[in-house]
């Protein structure tokens, strides 16, 4: 049926809207009304002239443009201003507009496949690069996503986007230069799975010592829905300092968001946010906590835990 092979392409799309829009609620959005679309015009769909993924994408493509002309541009704390200062409270929180929103992995990259081709899609969905991208001029941001992450041709993209394969090549200098002035290369590794066991031993203990030594010396802490954040690896230690009899007793439950290593945070038995660690060359380089529960159902995270057992 029709419907099955739309459903085929679902994954992908999430993926595409999401890079382009910055919020996981929004790109579920996005794809639905692609896939609405696609299959109120099935009649009309001719395989010859463009193949099925193609002509998904360029649904995909108005639908995501026409939504960024009514939606604000989502953004990290660390766009929003400067870094706060130690010992500064939160502040008010803002809309949680403002901010790029997180993914679960499984919502937005394939389960198999060339090793080589899901690490770019597991980097382009990274935090920073998201924030990035919503940076750029939307159709800008179309043709950077269309070439750098599905490796579209410039002749591909310049059909779906109704431009010249100059006007994408040019696009696409300008965005690169745009994302490499604001982003590094992330990634996971073996190095970095063993130093999330060290992060969730040190945290489970409070060891401020053990957390900040996998740390970046540039290391960047957030919590959205706050404009708050910290620049700098002692910056992040005195504040842990401070917190500490807050946070003594806190849990991790791990998840993966964002192409990141992930944890739901659980102050006794509750649960206060989402932590998603930026790990770049085997050590830490940003922490966001989106101090917001609600997110949990989407990761399919429990909102309560068991007591621990008593020692």
């Amino acid at each position: 049926m029709f419907e099955d092979r739309l459903e085929v392409h679902r994954v992908e799309l999430t993926g595409y809207c999401y890079r382009m829009l910055g919020c996981a609620a929004e790109a579920e959005d996005a794809v639905q009304e692609t896939l609405l679309r696609a299959w109120k015009s099935a009649d009309r769909f001719d395989e010859r002239r463009a193949g099925l993924r193609t002509w998904l994408h360029r649904i995909a493509t108005n639908v995501c443009l026409d939504m960024t002309r009514s939606v604000q541009r989502r953004a990290l704390a660390m766009d929003l201003g400067p870094s706060s200062p130690v010992g500064a409270g939160l502040g008010a929180p803002l809309s949680a507009a403002a901010f790029v929103r997180p993914v679960p992995d499984r919502r937005v990259l394939p389960v198999d496949g060339d090793p080589a081709e899901l690490a770019v899609q597991r980097d382009t969905i990274r935090l920073a690069f998201v924030a990035a991208l919503q940076q750029l001029a939307p159709r800008q941001r179309a043709v950077l996503i269309l070439r750098e992450v599905l490796c579209w041709s410039a002749e591909e993209v310049a059909t779906l986007l109704d431009m010249s394969p100059a006007a994408v090549n040019s696009a696409l200098q300008r965005a690169r230069a745009s994302i490499s002035a604001r982003d590094q290369p992330g990634g996971t590794s073996e190095v970095a799975e063993d130093l999330l066991g060290r992060y969730v031993q040190a945290f489970t203990a409070y060891d401020v010592d053990g957390l900040v030594a996998l740390l970046h010396e540039d290391a960047t802490m957030s919590m959205p829905p706050f404009a708050w954040w910290l620049d700098g690896r002692e910056a992040i230690r005195a504040a842990l300092l401070g917190a500490a009899g807050v946070c003594a007793d806190d849990r991790l439950v791990r998840t993966a968001a964002n192409g990141s290593p992930a944890f739901g945070q659980y102050r006794g038995r509750q649960a206060i946010g989402l932590v998603i660690l930026d790990v770049r060359d085997g050590l830490i380089a940003a922490t966001t906590s989106y101090l917001e529960p609600s997110l949990f159902a989407l990761f399919g995270l429990p909102m309560s835990l068991e007591p621990p057992p008593r020692m």
